[in-house]
């Protein structure tokens, strides 16, 4: 067992979504407060060639899987918690060549939603590229959802 379950948990839950593997995102960091993932840059995620600039929609994803598992960072047992709703402002492309990191916090939980909002950054938090905010739906931790998802994340146990 790891010193901090957050991360583990997280770890976890992002090793289990297929498209975050062949993206390469990672937990930079977990804790109670939020959430850190990391995108690499890659030729992959390039929106525009001539530029290097990456798209945003390998920024939306890597935002939105941020917010989603922030969830683990707040509740005590891993529940299935889909996108409600997510909105992201761009405040500024990301410069070619480096990696992008989204933080996200919970800042709201109720008996059936869970609010977060973040942002995206390369070298400097205050400076974000983009800021998020989201809705999470609670389905409990008795709900069916994806009983494989479920499994990987649980650590075999679902």
């Amino acid at each position: 067992m790891s010193d901090n379950p957050v991360l583990e948990r997280a770890e976890r839950f992002l090793s289990a979504l297929r498209h975050c593997q062949v993206l390469g995102m990672s937990v930079h960091a977990a804790k109670p407060e939020g959430l850190t993932l990391r995108l690499p840059y890659s030729t992959q995620i390039i929106g525009n060639p001539e530029t290097g600039v990456i798209h945003g929609g390998a920024i939306t994803t890597l935002m939105d899987t941020t917010c989603g598992i922030s969830t683990v960072c707040v509740l005590p047992e891993f529940e299935i918690c889909p996108t409600l709703d997510l909105r992201i402002d761009y405040m500024r492309p990301a410069q070619p060549h480096k990696d992008v990191y989204g933080f996200a916090e919970c800042y709201r939980v109720t008996e059936n939603v869970i609010f977060t909002r973040g942002y995206a950054y390369q070298d400097n938090p205050d400076e974000p590229i983009a800021h998020v905010v989201g809705a999470f739906m609670r389905m409990g931790k008795g709900a069916q959802g994806d009983k494989d998802l479920k499994r990987e994340i649980q650590g075999g146990a679902a």
